[in-house]
């Protein structure tokens, strides 16, 4: 085999992925070790060089997607309180070390045996690109339900709240949905309402999800809204700023999150 004049070494990313989407690797496990060491996420987002709002959303997709909470938020005690690394949160961060080593090992003795490692460095970049994407919860299907044209997919979460999606009865028969089968469900931030005593109105959006506000980001013309949906969930939307201050939107308010199916995609393995 013919080696270059510069052979690339041979690097790859670790990644822990739940439902074919990543949410767990080389940059987000520093922060969790940030957050674990200072106990604050604007600390910790300082110190890494990224901004309060990005800390926060990688914290909430990594929730989103753990079976169990990696990062809680905690009131009072000295300084008001802070955000802390779960033990879950720790024991991801001890195995994911685990797993690194293990990997640099491998790609140690793959360099020596493959020499020009130029076309595997292509493909690993190929394959390395991330979904785009600001609410990404993952769950099961409950419930596939064909009509004429489209079909209504329910795709409960672990916390048993319950997504509902439409889709063409052809991207159903594409992505093999079945009862039971694991998938994750993806919505834009700008899809989703904010609402105060919706709980028990009628309305003709599908998706009418409770929940308790953890924080309102206000920027030049639009607020971001994070909501608790439970099980450490975070369902975020984008509404104007004059929405966010009509509602008088605070941290521990009860609210809901209203969207359309048709605004939900599905993923599956």
């Amino acid at each position: 085999m013919k080696r270059t004049k510069d052979p690339i070494g041979l690097e790859g990313s670790i990644w822990f992925q739940k439902s074919q989407h990543r949410f767990l690797g080389g940059d987000r496990i520093a922060l969790l070790e940030k957050i674990d060491e200072l106990g604050s996420i604007v600390s910790a987002a300082r110190e890494l060089g990224i901004s309060y709002k990005t800390a926060w959303h990688l914290v909430d997709m990594m929730n989103n997607l753990s079976d169990k909470p990696l990062v809680v938020r905690m009131t009072g005690g000295k300084g008001g309180g802070g955000t802390v690394l779960t033990r879950e949160g720790r024991l991801v961060i001890e195995q994911y070390r685990i797993v690194q080593e293990e990997h640099r090992k491998f790609l140690d003795n793959l360099e020596t045996r493959l020499g020009d490692t130029g076309e595997l460095y292509r493909f690993l970049r190929r394959i390395s690109m991330r979904i785009s994407a600001r609410n990404v919860f993952s769950g099961t299907i409950e419930e596939v339900a064909a009509g004429a044209v489209n079909a209504e997919v329910v795709l409960a979460l672990p916390g048993g709240q319950r997504i509902r999606s439409v889709i063409t009865n052809g991207a159903v028969e594409n992505l093999g949905l079945k009862t039971g089968m694991s998938a994750y469900a993806i919505i834009k931030s700008s899809s989703v309402i904010i609402g105060k005593g919706l709980e028990g109105t009628s309305l003709s959006a599908s998706n009418l999800i409770p929940g308790t506000i953890r924080r309102v980001l206000d920027g030049a013309v639009n607020s971001e809204v994070h909501l608790d949906i439970g099980n450490g969930n975070i369902l975020s939307a984008i509404i104007t700023l004059a929405s966010s201050a009509k509602l008088a939107l605070r941290e521990g308010d009860h609210a809901s999150a209203l969207f359309k199916a048709s605004s939900v995609i599905i993923g599956v393995n």
